[in-house]
């Protein structure tokens, strides 16, 4: 996919002008966000690591490369990954996330999937 733009934002950043379209990909809806925030935009649950998967993981830096293999594992064949794709296809998509660490996230993780195929 030439020209695919994919940002990677925390969701309590502001929206910014070159976001495009922004969309959640966490698992659960961040506390204190109302359904129609605009720095949320489209939830997109089903492309979110599993739980266990997750708490494995527990953000440690040290697993983040077998995380993000095992990650990728999960998403192949993911309706839900098509979905973005095709979004990708259309224009910029920021992927939104309520962790702290986005260069170690699974957005981030996402992010380059999505840029590679």
């Amino acid at each position: 996919m030439a020209n695919v733009s994919i940002r990677v934002a925390r969701v309590y950043d502001d929206v910014g002008p070159d976001d495009g379209q922004r969309v959640l990909v966490d698992r659960i809806w961040p506390r204190g966000f109302r359904k129609d925030d605009p720095r949320v935009g489209t939830w997109c649950k089903d492309v979110a690591p599993s739980n266990e998967l997750r708490e494995w993981y527990q953000h440690d830096p040290e697993k983040f490369d077998q995380f993000a293999a095992r990650y990728a594992e999960e998403l192949h064949d993911s309706p839900a990954l098509a979905e973005l794709r095709k979004l990708a296809r259309r224009g910029v998509v920021t992927l939104v996330t309520a962790t702290r660490e986005v260069d170690g996230s699974h957005a981030a993780v996402l992010a380059k999937l999505l840029k590679n195929r």
